[in-house]
Formats: C-alpha cells, sequence, structure tokens
C-alpha cells in the first residue's frame, strides 16, 4: 500500500476518534442527542475546510524549492538585466549611426540645391541673352 494512502488512513483515525470522544462528552453533559450531534457535524465540516491534513502538508512546497527558485529568479533577472543592456548598446549605436546618415543626407541635400541654383541662374542668363538678342534683332529688321 503506497505511503500516502496509509498517512491519510492514520491522520482520519484520530479526527475521527476525537469526534466520538466529543459527541459521548456533550450527550454525558445532558446535551441533547440531536444537538451534539449537529456540534460534531459542525467541527468535522470545519475542520475538513479550515484544517491541513498530511496530505495538504506533504504539498506544499519545501524550504529548497522555495531557495531553488529564488536562485532561479535571481539568475533570471541578471540575464534580462545583461539583454537590456545590449539592446541599450545597439539602440544607441543604431541611433548614431541614423544621425550620421541624417548629416550626410542634409550635406548631399545643401551641395545639390547649390547646385541646382546655379544651373538656374546660367539657364536664366542664357534666355536674357537669347531674348535681348532677338530683341535688337528685331528693333534692327523694323527700322
Amino acid at each position: 500500500m503506497p505511503a500516502r494512502v496509509i498517512l491519510d488512513r492514520l491522520s482520519v483515525v484520530p479526527i475521527m476518534n476525537y469526534l466520538y470522544s466529543l459527541y459521548d462528552a456533550l450527550v454525558s453533559i445532558s446535551v441533547p442527542s440531536d444537538k451534539a450531534r449537529a456540534v460534531v457535524d459542525a467541527m468535522e465540516r470545519d475542520m475538513g475546510t479550515t484544517l491541513a491534513t498530511k496530505q495538504d502538508l506533504l504539498q506544499l512546497a519545501t524550504r529548497e524549492d522555495l531557495l531553488a527558485t529564488k536562485q532561479d529568479l535571481v539568475h533570471l533577472k541578471q540575464e534580462l538585466t545583461g539583454t537590456i543592456t545590449e539592446l541599450r548598446q545597439e539602440m544607441v549605436n543604431r541611433f548614431a549611426l541614423q544621425a550620421q546618415e541624417i548629416a550626410t543626407l542634409r550635406t548631399d541635400v545643401a551641395r545639390d540645391m547649390a547646385t541646382l541654383g546655379l544651373q538656374v541662374t546660367v539657364r536664366l542668363g542664357s534666355m536674357l541673352v537669347v531674348g535681348f538678342g532677338l530683341t535688337l534683332a528685331a528693333l534692327r529688321l523694323w527700322a
């Protein structure tokens, strides 16, 4: 027979003996039988819901289990701290790279704008020269 079954049966026997003794004691001091039975039933119900049995105690975690869990949590905290530090450094590196790329783009845009400004100036000047030349030619033909 398994050890738990033996423990359960052994823990039930003293409780039952206690309840019978309580019933006998109440009846011996002239408590009516039905009221004594009600008291014993109430005690039995309370004991079943309030008190821990040996089986309940066997299911509780031991101190070693709690220490192992605590050590696991400490280890997990260290891993997470390391991972967070790595992620933070990676983000800083990426932000620095993005800032560098933005600065390069600004320089490129400024250079392109200067080039476009020069091209517009040259085209506008060329158009003015051509327009002025055409105007002079038209005046010579009419005069």
